[in-house]
């Protein structure tokens, strides 16, 4: 393996690091590239945001991704664009056994999309941020001259300015990984399991052009030293002679959630028999949260590497001690999503301990050996709300005949869509045989449609100490597939490649 440079931040898009947070208006611009000339001269002068710290914070900011389509409109040489991950080339709704996977099916099916799917799918998406009341000004800015010769806006995205909380009432984004931008994973021995959970995470797991949790560089475009306008991009770390389009750069998933606010608290509140305590204590157990973000699971007994003390009350927890689920339930959302597991569970730091689990004579949960490490799968979230909120009184409410949509834009970065999104997706967050568990997937974001060898998904299991499970049936479909697609969001020379003249 090469030896890894520093990252270098000047030529990473800032999403990647900051996620803008404070910028609380934004817009997500689906465009169609009408000329690609056009496209490229804009691109050459688009003011771009990097992940560079600024004192003071920037106002507003900008961020670029393309589809491979967008790519190979936008010019992109087919070799080039074959080195992408076969994922990203095919795209989301490419295929019912992706659509599949994925829970894109019945009525989320990408047939029902309202972009994202069959001829609607975007070539590039413009991200814009600004502080309040400047984002208006600042897509005027953007645009700039040239804009209108070189895209027709397929559709525009608004999001709303929830406060933190997403649209159930929710506190959201409380659990991120840590990226490790100090590579310090490397003076681990990669032979060595990693026996406690951690939310330190190799830079290899979001950008490409950087080794990740298996110390490995991730598969993406390498061009020789020779190739016209290779000079413009870094050089790759682990091919001598090579430049690297993906360095700096991460896959980018976009997907439109609709969030049935109102059908949520009112199947809570069915299931409580209108007591209101009841109610809220059934939400939290689907979610594995309370309302203002704390985990319903326990503190972990050791610090968790990667969760500061400011973070330690809402992200410093695993499952270990919640072996019956008792606590947070097996299938709550949060414990789908991210069950941090390690790569040996209930073995210890040494010996003896890693022979008498490899041996397969622990006394630990059959679920722990059925749920992946789960460092190998992270998401790093960037997502925004939109639509109005709605507390739970007035979503127990009959709904207006005008009642507005409300949801997620979710966004996640990584650099493998297989091994992260989709395998989160699928195995996790969809399938029935979670944990070991039967009949049900997330409580949130399952599509309750039957799936092979399990007629019913619609279940949620609540274990109780002493006494059989509480089983509900019959969950309603709360969450429903608007559109979605795979961007690559490149580094900021990737860019300037991307735009040169051809």
């Amino acid at each position: 393996m090469a030896k890894n440079a520093s990252v270098d931040f000047a030529d990473m898009q800032g999403l990647l690091r900051f996620g803008y947070a404070k910028l609380t208006e934004a817009s997500f611009l689906l465009l169609r590239i009408r000329d690609a000339a056009a496209a490229r001269a804009w691109l050459a002068a688009a003011p771009v945001s990097t992940a560079e710290y600024q004192s003071p914070p920037p106002a507003a900011a900008l961020q670029i991704a393309f589809t491979s389509e967008g790519l190979r409109v936008l010019g992109l040489a087919g070799d080039v664009l074959a080195g992408f991950s076969a994922e990203f080339l095919a795209g989301m709704s490419s295929d019912r056994s992706r659509s599949r996977r994925l829970g894109d099916t019945g009525n989320n099916a990408p047939q029902y999309w309202q972009w994202g799917g069959a001829a609607r799918v975007p070539h590039v998406a413009a991200m814009l941020y600004a502080r309040e009341g400047g984002l208006g000004a600042w897509t005027q800015t953007v645009k700039g001259v040239g804009w209108d010769a070189a895209f027709e806006v397929m559709d525009c995205l608004p999001t709303s300015n929830l406060y933190g909380v997403e649209p159930f009432g929710f506190t959201d984004g409380v659990s991120q990984p840590t990226i490790d931008w100090e590579q310090q994973h490397m003076m681990r021995d990669p032979n060595e399991p990693v026996l406690d959970y951690s939310n330190l995470v190799a830079p290899g797991e979001f950008l490409l052009g950087y080794p990740n949790e298996y110390y490995r560089y991730t598969d993406r475009p390498l061009l020789s030293d020779e190739s016209e306008g290779a000079s413009i991009l870094p050089g790759a770390e682990d091919r001598t002679g090579m430049r690297d389009l993906g360095r700096n750069g991460s896959y980018l998933v976009m997907r439109q959630l609709a969030q049935d606010v109102r059908g949520f608290w009112k199947f809570a509140n069915g299931q409580a028999n209108g007591d209101a305590d009841e109610r809220r204590q059934l939400a939290q157990a689907m979610v594995g949260r309370t309302l203002k973000g704390d985990p319903l699971a326990q503190a972990a007994e050791r610090p968790i590497t990667g969760v500061d003390a400011e973070d330690a009350a809402q992200n410093g927890f695993t499952f270990d001690a919640d072996a019956n689920g008792t606590r947070c339930p097996f299938g709550a959302h949060i414990r789908r999503a991210n069950p941090r597991t390690n790569d040996l569970p209930g073995a210890e730091n040494h010996l003896i301990s890693k022979l008498v689990h490899t041996l397969g004579f622990e006394d630990g949960s059959f679920r722990d050996d059925v749920i992946s490490p789960t460092r190998f799968h992270r998401l790093l979230r960037r997502g925004r709300e939109y639509g109005p909120g709605l507390t739970q009184q007035e979503a127990l409410e009959p709904a207006p005949s005008d009642d507005p949509e409300r949801g997620i834009h979710f966004i996640s970065l990584g650099a493998n869509i297989s091994r992260q999104f989709e395998f989160v997706q699928s195995a996790w967050l969809m399938s029935s045989k979670f944990g070991g568990m039967t009949g049900e997937s997330d409580p949130l974001l399952g599509n309750r449609e039957p799936i092979s060898g399990c007629p019913v998904t619609s279940g949620f299991s609540l274990p109780r100490e002493g006494s059989a499970p509480r089983r509900l049936e019959g969950l309603p479909q709360f969450i429903a597939v608007r559109g979605g697609a795979y961007f690559f969001l490149p580094g900021i020379r990737a860019l300037r490649y991307l735009a040169r003249e051809r």
